[in-house]
């Protein structure tokens, strides 16, 4: 029996033997590749020749013997000047006679010569391809088209210890050389990164800044409901979709012709191109325009289609394809489907990118026409068959009128039915508002109430579909990443269970997974678990932080509406956290429950930051309307000034926010939703959000950018609970952590320890490198690497159930720590420095089977020196050290009873501050603890050296919650641990005794 083939070879061959027998290629002859050209120039000519024999003859006559040569050059000399793309869509030519490079397919059946050029196109795959003038080096598969090299797959088999990863290596670093085949829109057009679970694909390499981007179906198949990955193939290989639906010669010809765009960002006064990227569909994005075509074409028009497509989806580019391609729909009768594609959005970008996308398909103007005027504009672009129209919603109504008549069909794309920013409330309040916090929350539950019954853009659209019924000649296609019930009603297909689902899915929790979103969820914090891990340290040095445990456990009893508390709290959380994120630019956005609070929190956050005294942080505001407050009427544009005191008009507002200048944004309504800046980083919710509301506005973070690891979200109002449930329609797996005890890093760092992966000897040895205060020299970075391999090897000696458990530990453990440290400080350097060697070791360890590949990754390593900054690595070589923990040493003294007063005196006498009312703040705080059951019921039934553990555990928040009441006293308290220890232990006793008799008598 011979021995079963896990090589790669088999693999590539597997792939070539589909192409050759069922995609349309032949087999290429990697000899035949002019290396320097980077063409095989045979192919290229031998095409010409055939399929446009009259040109060949005229251009032969021209140059005779040098014809081929003169060819070749000139087509090279076009692509350098306009790019590939453009000479395959438009051809080249050379003194008035017009050469193509590829014949398309026809839209219709009709046109014999047009049938019989498409089939004159010559598609090759050509394996082992030695392409450089400078070395051996080859690429596994590349497809040719015409001669011309358009697609290069790199393939690994998991089998042989390598996958996606090893080839997503390579390409970085062995084939991103000066070669002419990778020329950026020159010659290969998309690279594929493929083995036996997997494909990624890039259209630019560019050496260590290549970015692959995930070409899978998702694990449940393309258009469904699930996570990344792709679902197990029964027949084959589970890539096979790759070369079976995507690489074989329609689909490929397709895609180069209909889908590939260059995507151009260019300066707005000098016209100069900044930045380009080519444009490859995305799987699912391929997927959905193909399935609603084909849809269309099976049942004309007059059916509705709902696409839930998730932010990061790419639902931009997924209309203007989409659109694109409706306009050019026929039937079997070569009949076309739509007069005009019709797009409802609110917004302005889709308008340029739909102009330039769709220019580079026909290359012709006048297919896209934007409606900015009036109703009669519109009127006029239906009439005249324009191609694409833009419109918004309030045009809406006149698209019916227009289209009963005749038999004209149109498409109709509704772009993201959620809310326009500004609403309607732009009322003014009648009466004058007194300062009273019962105002401020009748205010709220009004605007609230009102906002609830404020109809969307979502919902009047449905109201005016509803009222004017269905229409033979209308087909809707509705994108959206949140529909409501109704929508789903309206523009869902309905089951055999009478449940309604939408056409096709990209849901948030692939997109998340998929790394095209980040997940908002995962540090998300309500306001009582922030104040869960805020009693967690006690023994914190620094007294802002005990303020603001003092402010959170006021707040917990106070009215929900502090302004000024919950603004301190922001504040502290924007300066040691959001603002070191992101490379030092993040920004945070409040939510407020109306336009009053909003106009408060901004003169709050104003009066705090001036007194404070920070000059680095300015805040803006957004609300409709205006509001008026103690006799003074505010609007927008008169809170938000420049720096120079100019006034920041409505429209120039997010583009301000994204300067420099301004770190917060705090918003009533407005900007919860639509609104895209990728430098939000923290949200502060202060308002009860429900529903599809939620998921809008926590989604305003989740954009992604260099640099942008995480989100944060500190929530005053609504439950993890309630969270969770908004999430979950549109969201698969929605996990919170609950409440995170800082103690949980020690347990899991415990159970790490167990395994003995590491030594401490190592772990110190690793901080010394990397904290080092002087420059970092050539072999640092190896000698990091070397204090780690030692680690690895261990590893690798473990079992293989160990193995496992001790990296999802790990990950854990990473997770974790980098959470709590976002909400308060561990004064503990040793954990600090087991944290960053931990983040290092992860990132070394073996995944998941595949070989290790050590990457001299300097980015990573500047990233940890800044995360270090404010996490804590840097303060604390300045801090002293943190309280000692306490212990239950105290409780082992032998008992005094002394009365109040004398031990008063006594820390009067030892500590020498001024006590003020001291007695009144002591008895108090024995008498918040007597308040409470739970200490009655800890000293009845525990011995006094429990009830003292417990007791010195709680203590330091009391302690913190009273300090305004003596503040030098408990300055002096919270600085000096014997004082503090002191004070526990006289309190402590006295309270035990006192609680003890109450429950016995």
């Amino acid at each position: 029996m011979p021995d079963f083939d896990i090589k790669e070879k088999r693999f590539e061959q597997d792939i070539e033997e589909y192409l050759l027998t069922h995609g349309g290629y032949q087999k290429g002859n990697p000899s035949a590749f002019n290396r320097e050209k980077a063409l095989d120039t045979g192919t290229l000519l031998s095409f010409i020749r055939t399929s446009q024999p009259k040109q060949w003859e005229r251009f032969e006559k021209i140059y005779g013997a040098d014809s081929e040569r003169q060819l070749i050059d000139r087509f090279c000399r076009e692509v350098k000047l306009v790019g590939l793309l453009k000479v395959l869509r438009q051809g080249f030519t050379d003194r008035g006679i017009k050469f193509r490079a590829v014949f398309w397919k026809p839209e219709t059946s009709i046109n014999e010569t047009s049938q019989a050029q498409y089939a004159a196109n010559i598609l090759h795959c050509t394996r082992q391809l030695h392409y450089s003038l400078s070395n051996e080096n080859s690429i596994d598969i590349v497809l040719f088209l015409n001669g011309i090299p358009v697609v290069s797959m790199e393939l690994k088999c998991q089998f042989t210890g390598q996958d996606t990863t090893n080839a997503i290596q390579q390409y970085k670093f062995d084939r991103a050389g000066k070669d002419a085949i990778f020329e950026f829109k020159n010659r290969v057009l998309v690279h594929f990164a493929v083995d036996l679970t997997n494909v990624y694909m890039t259209t630019r390499l560019e050496g260590e800044k290549t970015y692959f981007l995930p070409f899978n179906q998702g694990s449940n198949g393309a258009g469904n409901v699930g996570g990344k990955g792709n679902p197990i193939n029964p027949d084959g290989y589970d890539t096979a979709y790759l070369w079976e639906n995507v690489l074989c010669k329609d689909r490929l010809l397709e895609i180069l012709h209909k889908y590939l765009h260059l995507q151009q960002e260019k300066d707005e006064k000098t016209g100069e191109v900044k930045s380009e990227r080519m444009i490859f569909p995305r799987y699912h994005q391929l997927d959905v325009v193909t399935k609603l075509l084909a849809d269309v074409k099976a049942n004309g028009s007059g059916k509705n289609y709902l696409i839930q497509h998730s932010a990061g989806s790419g639902k931009s580019n997924s209309i203007a394809w989409l659109a694109h391609r409706l306009t050019g729909l026929h039937d079997d009768h070569d009949e076309k489907i739509f007069q005009s594609v019709i797009i409802v959005t609110d917004r302005r970008v889709l308008d340029s990118q739909l102009q330039n996308t769709v220019y580079q398909f026909d290359h012709v103007a006048g297919v896209v026409q934007k409606i900015d005027k009036n109703a009669q504009q519109l009127r006029e672009a239906i009439e005249s068959g324009t191609g694409i129209i833009i419109t918004t919603l309030q045009k809406f109504p006149v698209i019916y009128k227009e289209v009963r008549t005749g038999n004209k069909r149109f498409a109709v794309i509704v772009d993201e039915a959620h809310s326009s920013q500004t609403g309607d409330a732009a009322r003014k309040l009648k009466r004058a508002l007194a300062d009273t916090e019962k105002i401020l929350e009748e205010y709220a539950e009004e605007e609230y109430e009102e906002e609830a019954k404020r109809k969307d853009d979502e919902d009047k659209l449905l109201d005016e579909l509803a009222a004017q019924g269905v229409h033979e000649n209308l087909s809707f296609f509705a994108f959206t990443a949140t529909p409501k019930d109704k929508t789903l009603q309206m523009f869902g297909q309905r089951d055999e269970n009478g449940k309604y689902h939408p056409f096709h899915v990209y849901s948030m929790r692939q997109a998340i997974e998929e790394g095209f979103i980040l997940d908002v969820l995962q540090n998300y914090m309500t306001y009582n678990m922030y104040y869960k891990i805020a009693k967690a340290i006690p023994d914190d040095p620094e007294l802002d932080t005990a303020a603001g445990v003092r402010a959170i456990r006021q707040f917990e009893t106070l009215h929900p509406h502090n302004i000024s508390q919950k603004t301190a709290i922001m504040l502290e959380q924007f300066r040691n956290v959001t603002r070191h994120k992101i490379g030092g630019k993040a920004k945070a956005m409040i939510v407020t429950p109306s336009r009053l609070h909003a106009v408060r929190y901004l003169l709050e956050f104003k009066r705090q930051i001036q007194e404070k005294g920070y000059t680095d942080l300015d805040v803006l505001v957004a609300f409709s309307g205006e509001v008026e407050d103690n006799g003074e009427t505010y609007t927008e544009e008169k809170l938000n000034k420049t720096k120079s005191g100019e006034a920041i008009k409505e429209k120039a507002l997010p583009e301000a926010f994204h300067t420099d200048e301004y770190g917060m944004l705090i918003v009533a309504e407005k900007y919860q939703t639509g609104f895209d800046e990728p430098l939000l980083h923290t949200m502060f919710v202060d308002k009860k959000l429900s529903g599809v509301k939620t998921v809008q506005t926590l989604s305003r973070l989740n954009r992604t950018m260099r640099g942008k690891k995480d989100t944060f979200v500190l929530d005053f109002v609504n439950s993890a609970e309630d969270i969770r449930k908004a999430f979950e329609p549109y969201y698969e797996e929605t996990v919170l952590e609950e409440e995170t005890d800082p103690n949980v890093v020690y347990d899991l760092k415990n159970t790490l320890d167990e395994y003995r992966v590491y030594q401490q000897i190592e772990i110190d040895r690793f901080a010394e490198i990397f904290y080092s205060s002087k420059e970092q020299s050539s072999g640092d970075l190896g000698k990091l690497q070397g204090t780690i391999r030692p680690a690895l090897d261990r590893f690798e000696a473990l079992e293989e159930e160990k193995q496992d458990m001790f990296k999802s530990t790990l990950a854990r453990f990473n997770r974790i720590y980098a959470f709590i440290t976002q909400v308060c400080r561990l004064f503990d350097k040793e954990i600090h420095k087991f944290s960053v060697y931990a983040k290092f070791l992860y990132t070394m360890l073996p995944k998941g089977g595949r070989d290790k590949v050590y990457v001299d990754d300097k980015v990573l390593l500047e990233y940890y020196r800044l995360e270090k900054d404010f996490e804590g690595g840097i303060q604390l070589e300045s801090t002293p050290e943190g309280f000692r923990p306490i212990t239950g040493e105290a409780g082992r003294r032998e008992k005094k009873r002394d009365p109040l007063t004398v031990i008063i005196e006594k820390i009067n006498e030892k500590y020498g501050t001024n006590f003020t009312e001291m007695d009144k703040v002591l008895l108090q705080m024995e008498n918040d603890y007597a308040a409470q059951d739970k200490w009655h019921s800890y000293a009845q039934n525990n011995d006094r050296k429990t009830f003292m553990l417990l007791f010195e555990k709680d203590f330091p928040n009391m302690a913190a919650a009273r300090y305004e009441q003596n503040e030098d006293f408990f300055v002096k308290m919270f600085s000096d641990p014997d004082m503090m220890r002191q004070v526990m232990e006289t309190v402590g006793t006295v309270l035990y005794e006192r609680l003890r008799s109450t429950q016995l008598s």
